[in-house]
């Protein structure tokens, strides 16, 4: 965790941030002129092609008839040609538009925000996530990014100063909480947040499941390139799994109860998945997680539970209590006392969909639609608890998103495929893992 030596050409965000505003004033979003109130076309890029990129490019050309990609790219050019290939064989492939401007490359993100596109879709691994969020509103793009949106507390401090200045030029920003625009997250939550329990006492929230995908070491890869084509099982990049999975849970419990948690413990390691395909991340991760500002204060406290051993207890799940019943909030179901069912939501439809309507809506019709901030906070939610279990202390919110720390170093522009990533393997292949007790995160 500890900050590596200064590579080539690095720099600081306030410095980058200030260039580049320096030279993008001309820029301005199309609010009040074409998009306003009409249906001309709007022209998407996507940055980031891998299997979720893809997934939401073919989900927003469902949206309307006056859709474009009009530009597409990924850090690895094969990549980013495959999947220009494939989605022009797909059924929407009359709105796949992309002559010339397939790249690739760790630059590519900046090809195709100047490409001439209205939206930019931001699906990369997560730790470039707040540098290009921060070019795209430079240059007046409206904005939907995956979640998690950064890996530490640097990049969420980016974020929120970044998303100010989306505020400010009246630019649209989503953030990939789908279960926010789920009506039958939506109508529970409502319930309870109505009192349909009573005071909230307790959350549960978990991602308890199976271990993703690894990559072999190609021959002749260095190891940037190893290392972000296994983006999963390095934290620099991904955040660990409980930052890249579990936020959706987290963020959930959030929403329920209007708040960010302010206070936070936890256990943490790593099991079973040892070795030098599965980089230096944990395999499980335990944390508590206070509403509020004091350790042994009345407060409601939210259990977390992430893992990824086999045989083991699996879920994906939230749940509450309160002093009057309790509620399975994914399945959108309510209880009393006694374990009579008391309310059941229904739902219906793509909430992937719900939201990628949602947001083009507020395109065309200059609707307000921005997730940013909370975007960066409940991203900086699971950040929190991986800094918990990595450390092993009691810690503040506060302190960790004033943290100084990097876990992602870099300005991605300074960044090309001979350039030393922050953790490298010792002689047998293996990365060092974090040591609760020892590790330093704040």
């Amino acid at each position: 965790m500890e900050n590596p030596p200064a590579t080539k050409n690095r720099r600081t965000f306030l410095k980058s941030s200030s260039a580049a505003a320096a030279g993008t004033a001309a820029f301005a979003p199309r609010l009040h002129g074409a998009f306003a109130g009409g249906d001309d076309e709007i022209k998407v890029g996507l940055v980031g092609c891998g299997g979720k990129g893809t997934s939401d490019i073919r989900q927003v050309l469902e949206v309307g008839e006056n859709i474009k990609l009009h530009a597409l790219g990924d850090a690895f050019a094969d990549t980013a040609s495959a999947k220009y290939q494939q989605l022009s064989n797909d059924k929407n492939k009359a709105k796949v538009a992309c002559e010339g401007r397939v790249f690739g490359g760790l630059d590519a993100y900046k090809k195709v925000i100047d490409s001439g596109v209205d939206v930019v879709f931001l699906v990369t691994s997560p730790g470039f996530r707040p540098v290009h969020f921060d070019y795209a509103i430079e240059q007046g793009k409206h904005v939907f990014m995956q979640k998690p949106c950064a890996v530490d507390a640097r990049g969420c401090r980016m974020l929120l100063e970044t998303n100010a200045k989306a505020k400010e030029k009246g630019l649209k920003v989503g953030v990939g909480f789908q279960r926010r625009h789920d009506q039958k997250y939506i109508d529970i939550i409502k319930r309870l947040q109505d009192g349909a329990i009573g005071d909230i006492v307790s959350l549960r929230a978990y991602w308890d499941g199976r271990t993703p995908w690894t990559r072999k070491r190609k021959e002749g890869q260095t190891e940037m390139e190893y290392q972000i084509m296994n983006w999963y099982y390095f934290n620099w990049l991904c955040g660990d799994h409980n930052v890249e999975q579990h936020i959706h849970n987290l963020d959930v419990c959030n929403w329920l109860m209007d708040a960010y948690p302010g206070i936070a413990q936890g256990k943490g390691g790593c099991e079973v998945r040892n070795g030098p395909d599965t980089g230096e991340t944990f395999d499980h991760h335990q944390v508590e997680y206070v509403y509020g500002e004091k350790w042994d204060g009345p407060s409601v406290r939210m259990h977390s539970s992430c893992r990824h051993i086999p045989g083991c207890f699996g879920s994906v799940s939230e749940h509450a209590h309160g002093a009057k019943g309790y509620a399975i909030i994914n399945s959108g179901r309510i209880y009393d006392n006694d374990g009579k069912e008391i309310f059941r939501a229904e739902g219906g439809g793509s909430s992937e969909m719900r939201h990628k309507n949602a947001f083009i809506d507020a395109i065309r019709n200059n609707k307000d639609f921005n997730e940013g901030d909370n975007g960066a906070m409940s991203t900086m939610t699971a950040v929190f608890g991986r800094m918990a279990t990595y450390s092993g202390k009691l810690l503040s919110m506060k302190a960790c998103l004033d943290s100084k720390i990097d876990v992602f170093p870099y300005d991605a522009g300074d960044m090309d495929w001979d350039t030393v990533p922050p953790v490298t393997p010792d002689g047998d292949g293996n990365y060092k893992r974090p040591v609760p007790g020892v590790t330093q995160v704040v």
